[in-house]
């Protein structure tokens, strides 16, 4: 199975790159600078690609089984909410013209609903990841949960996920839930980014949650 995976160089990509390769797919990792991926492998290639180039991308991802995107302009991108939303844009309207079917999307924990309301629209939601946070609703709100040619999903990790957690292990265990966080005994909602790359991987193979937002933790 050919997967090509946008945004292989960042913390999560990454961790999606290394669990693929480890169960021998093979693998096209997407980046502007692949110079960053110091993994060599006979099942990975590299390319350097401008998501924003569409015609481009089309032909880098043409020849794939699916396509995951762990795209994501940067935290402390001060243009993140715009940047995000172009580039979410552009890599959607690629996996199209280039035949491809199945794309899976990584967004966040603030597209999950709590209480029947976004967890990004709740006012104590970190202002720092705001602007961020908000483009990723809005675009699978407005724009993929709409799509009716791909074959998409929409992940939204655990509210918990860092390099500081205590999670920080791969377990290859964890719990499955669709728009809403899963919680744990003690009220968190957490997952190691290395489960993470886990459950993305194994819903590549089960394909549970076609044309749905999904989500994990412990």
């Amino acid at each position: 199975m050919k997967i090509s995976l946008i945004g292989a160089t960042g913390y999560v990509g990454n961790a999606i790159l290394k669990e693929l390769l480890e169960r021998n797919y093979q693998v096209t990792a997407i980046a502007r600078n692949t110079d960053k991926l110091n993994i060599e492998n006979k099942n990975l290639q590299k390319k350097n690609i401008d998501i924003f180039n569409q015609n481009v991308l089309a032909e880098g991802i043409k020849d794939s089984d699916a396509v995951i995107s762990a795209y994501n302009p940067g935290w402390t991108n001060p243009n993140i909410h715009d940047e995000y939303l172009k580039g979410a844009a552009a890599i959607q309207n690629a996996v199209e013209s280039s035949g491809v079917k199945k794309l899976i999307v990584i967004g966040g924990a603030g597209t999950l609903k709590i209480d029947g309301n976004y967890g990004v629209d709740n006012p104590d939601f970190p202002k720092q990841f705001y602007p961020g946070a908000s483009a990723v609703k809005k675009y699978f709100v407005e724009n993929l949960s709409k799509n009716k040619m791909l074959d998409w999903e929409f992940f939204s990790p655990a509210i918990e996920m860092s390099s500081a957690s205590d999670a920080q292990v791969k377990t290859g265990k964890y719990r499955l839930g669709k728009d809403s966080p899963v919680f744990d005994k003690e009220g968190r909602s957490r997952l190691s980014v290395e489960d993470l790359a886990v459950a993305i991987v194994d819903e590549l193979e089960n394909k549970k949650f076609n044309q749905q937002i999904f989500t994990a933790a412990y």
